[in-house]
């Protein structure tokens, strides 16, 4: 249960230059998932979510990504359970993925990366333990939430 005092990262405004190639990279190819898509008057934006998290990208014409240059938030993480087979899945979806590295032999020092077509850049970790401990539980069908 959650309390007044609890602060959850929900969104992260991401700046790009094409908001259609950015929600086909960021679908199709990484395999977010596209919560939405709002065009109006004011505003026309996209929230993508990667699979099991809490958090959202938010790609679009809102004046925070207007006031940031296409391209310029670097080392954006995300955690996997298995780095191997993250990266293979992005390199068979053509993302181009740096190679590898450990920097650490324990749990939580693997890494690679990767950039979307603007160059804003992720670093992906692994941590072994997700794969049996979710930060979001799956639910009795297997959904995430409570």
């Amino acid at each position: 249960m959650s309390t007044p005092l609890d602060w959850t990262l929900e969104v992260v405004v991401l700046p790009v230059s094409d908001l259609d190639r950015a929600i086909a990279f960021y679908a199709d190819q990484v395999g977010f998932v596209l919560d939405h898509r709002t065009t109006n008057e004011h505003m026309d934006v996209a929230q993508l979510t990667p699979r099991g998290s809490g958090c959202s990208i938010v790609v679009g014409t809102l004046p925070a990504q207007q006031a940031m240059a296409p391209g310029s938030l670097r080392g954006l993480q995300l955690v996997v359970a298995d780095a191997e087979a993250a990266r293979a899945e992005l390199v068979g979806r053509g993302v181009a993925c740096d190679e590898i590295q450990v920097i650490d032999p324990r749990d939580g020092g693997t890494f690679f990366g990767f950039a979307d077509p603007d160059g804003n850049t992720w670093a992906v970790q692994q941590i072994r333990a997700r794969a049996e401990t979710p930060l979001i539980p799956l639910d009795h069908r297997g959904r995430f939430g409570d």
